[in-house]
């Protein structure tokens, strides 16, 4: 029996609201059977279990002047006497919940067959009972009023040690609690410190509130508990209570909670008018200058603006991993038509990319500036820069210039010349091979390269390089490369931007 058991479980607390009266018990059962079936939920009774023979001291027998011990003996049900009212439980559904106060206890729980112990917030500590309900092979509720955070923390490792399956319950131990005190954030607590535990809200409040059931749904609450009566002639209902006209409104509440809420672990549907209302508002993309065949689709040639067309390329489409190529004409001013570009999206192999020069980073332990401006050159397209290309990242770029280039193993850079730039290279990590002139050398770390303007040359790496460029001003088109087929590529620079913490952790 899995989590599943307190999923949307609703608990009516009988404690001793049966008053003794074994009749009184079965027609509680009856009339919050009748509420319950009109509801989609789980539902569980519950009875309290205590062997009063024991449990009270001898010397404290037949005192009235004592709440409890008064309470409890005036209440008295035998062992028959509870299965009878258990067997009206099965008999209208109810999954069969029991707290055990002793360990004797705990024996009846396991030889009547309950689904459920629950641990009662006096109980949350009591080590000697926890060990006793352990043992079973009974799903575990456990209630928190007055516990420390400390105990809590205990409690909830000594489950998990025992593998047991188990929720928590928020609770707050006043009978009737007011408003102020129902700490209903503590809900928000627990599931941040306990992620692996199911929450629950264990409710002693007014039984016309129906407002902190949904607050507690609202806050991720799985499991709802609420004590219940009825009121006859003969009995009254104490003030913390439901009776079953005010446990409908409150089972009403909870399901109007769980339908605001939605689904819950995954993202919610999209319907087709919040899609097509949305649509309207979003910005389609116009070119606002001649659009030529293999032109990039960037913000310098397009501008965006309402209203779209049907078939337009919006501005949502536009990430920095989808690449849009003009395959037709398209006029200053004209709508840029899905059937007008050809897409594609490189975000696969960009983080393909990332991870390989991931892992070099943390190879060398190169310090890289907070933000990344990485700049993929990839002469011979995208698909190739394992074989052609270099990754950069432009640190600074003024009257001087500094660029921290990232090589992978078996990269190459193909050669080429800069007429209005100089560039000093220095090795941080690894091993470049430099083709200055036609002439080749290889350098390691720590070592400095001087190219000068109009001089051709290439770099590559066997085993992977990085390596700082200081330089004067770097412009664009100022890279001259011998191979035509590579000038005339006007898109072969990819860019993005990001957190250098993406190279400290795996990328996702």
């Amino acid at each position: 029996m899995g989590k599943n058991i307190f999923d949307k479980l609703f608990v009516l607390e009988m404690a001793n609201n049966h008053m003794g009266d074994v009749e009184h018990g079965i027609n509680i059962v009856r009339q919050f059977g009748k509420v319950c079936r009109k509801f989609d939920f789980q539902f569980a009774f519950k009875f309290q279990y205590r062997q009063l023979d024991t449990f009270i001291h001898p010397v404290y027998k037949g005192r009235k002047d004592i709440k409890y011990v008064a309470r409890f003996e005036e209440t008295r049900l035998s062992e028959q006497q509870f299965l009878e009212i258990k067997k009206e439980m099965d008999a209208n559904g109810f999954m069969a919940v029991c707290t055990p106060f002793d360990e004797p206890s705990v024996d009846l729980v396991e030889k009547h067959g309950y689904d459920i112990i629950k641990v009662a917030s006096c109980s949350f500590t009591d080590w000697p009972l926890l060990e006793r309900v352990a043992a079973t092979d009974k799903p575990v509720i456990l209630s928190t009023a007055g516990a420390q955070l400390h105990d809590i923390d205990n409690v909830m490792a000594f489950m998990e040690h025992r593998k047991k399956t188990f929720a928590l319950m928020h609770c707050v131990g006043e009978y009737p609690t007011a408003k102020e005190h129902y700490e209903l954030n503590q809900i928000d607590f627990f599931r941040k410190r306990y992620p692996e535990a199911v929450i629950g809200y264990s409710t002693h409040e007014d039984p016309d509130n129906y407002a902190a059931v949904q607050i507690a749904i609202g806050k991720g609450a799985s499991i709802l508990e609420r004590h219940v009566g009825l009121k006859t002639e003969k009995y009254d209902v104490n003030q913390y209570s439901s009776r079953p006209d005010q446990a409908e409104k409150w089972l009403s509440s909870a399901r109007d909670a769980f339908t605001m809420c939605g689904v819950s672990g995954i993202r919610r549907d999209i319907t087709g008018k919040e899609a097509d209302d949305l649509k309207g508002l979003q910005r389609g993309v116009f070119a606002s200058t001649d659009i030529r065949p293999g032109d990039r689709i960037t913000s310098s040639n397009v501008f965006y603006a309402i209203p779209n067309l049907a078939g337009q390329v919006l501005t949502n489409d536009l990430s920095k991993y989808t690449l849009f190529t003009a395959k037709t004409h398209v006029p200053v001013g004209k709508p840029v038509m899905s059937g007008d570009v050809e897409c594609k999206n490189i975000r696969g192999k960009v983080f393909e990319i990332v991870a390989k020069l991931r892992d070099i980073v943390l190879e060398s332990r190169v310090a890289l500036p907070p933000k990344i401006e990485l700049e993929l050159s990839h002469q011979y397209g995208l698909e190739k820069i394992d074989r052609f290309g270099a990754n950069i990242i432009n640190c600074i770029n003024r009257e001087y210039c500094k660029k921290i280039i990232i090589m992978l193993p078996g990269q190459e850079n193909p050669s080429h010349s800069h007429k209005k730039k100089e560039e000093t290279f220095q090795i941080l990590h690894g091993s470049l091979i430099l083709n200055i002139d036609g002439v080749e050398t290889e350098h390691k770390h720590g070592e400095i390269v001087v190219v000068e303007r109009g001089v051709k040359h290439s770099f590559r790496s066997d085993s992977g390089a990085i390596f700082e460029e200081v330089s004067t001003t770097h412009y664009k088109d100022d890279s001259y490369y011998d191979d035509v087929q590579i000038m005339e590529n006007k898109n072969r620079k990819t860019e993005i931007t990001f957190w250098s913490d993406w190279f400290l952790k795996p990328v996702k």
